[in-house]
């Protein structure tokens, strides 16, 4: 079997775990309990959209959300990691958009159902390029912002996060094995907002990376 290229770990990695709620000040926003563990949900590989391709506004819904978040990319699989252990597991780092339709997202919670037309959708998933480990020595103390139209919509610290990086990866892999490529999506700070068509994101990891994606509705 040829080897893998982690960097592009967006086009073979089989899974995107992402933990809802993981910033205290984005629970309150949306009038939401702070959890006491991590809320998890998926994406699936077909949710990846990169630059220079546009977000693409499903059909079914009129109030899709822009969310920032630190990704973090599975370099060693494994079942039941320990804390202490976790680290050695991360090969590297992406910034992402957890795009949300919001409007199928609160009819979803009000009648008890799963978040997956909310949140799965196509281009769902805007990732950065690959960030190498050592480029972030620090994942816990990071600044991550988002702008829309070049008007300032997130800015937060990782540092806000309820569960840390290492607690995560040992949560998650307690059943769900993680894989070489797997992106977990660690949650965003407040200030989450409806996105229009035409509009222009721009979204970075401060001193790290930046990246812009254009919205679009998808065509009927």
């Amino acid at each position: 079997m040829t080897a893998r290229n982690i960097s592009r770990f967006w086009e073979w990695g089989r899974k995107i775990i992402c933990v809802g709620r993981n910033y205290a000040d984005h629970a309150k926003e949306l009038k939401n309990a702070i959890p006491t563990e991590p809320i998890l949900f998926l994406k699936p590989p077909s949710a990846y959209v990169k630059e220079g391709s546009s977000i693409l506004v499903p059909l079914y819904s009129s109030n899709l959300h822009h969310e920032v978040e630190l990704g973090v990319v599975i370099g060693k699989g494994g079942t039941a990691i320990p804390q202490s252990a976790a680290m050695e597991h991360v090969a590297g780092y992406a910034l992402c958009l957890d795009m949300t339709a919001r409007d199928v997202q609160d009819v979803c919670k009000s009648k008890g159902l799963p978040w997956t037309m909310a949140k799965a959708f196509n281009t769902s998933c805007p990732v950065s390029e690959f960030i190498p480990k050592e480029r972030i020595p620090d994942p816990g103390n990071v600044t991550l912002w988002l702008k829309v139209n070049d008007q300032i919509r997130q800015n937060g610290c990782t540092s806000q996060m309820i569960f840390s990086i290492p607690y995560l990866i040992s949560y998650i892999s307690e059943f769900i094995t993680l894989e070489e490529g797997d992106l977990i999506l660690t949650g965003t700070p407040k200030g989450v907002s409806a996105v229009q068509e035409h509009d222009q994101l721009q979204a970075g990891i401060e001193d790290v990376v930046t990246m812009s994606f254009r919205v679009d509705r998808q065509e009927k």
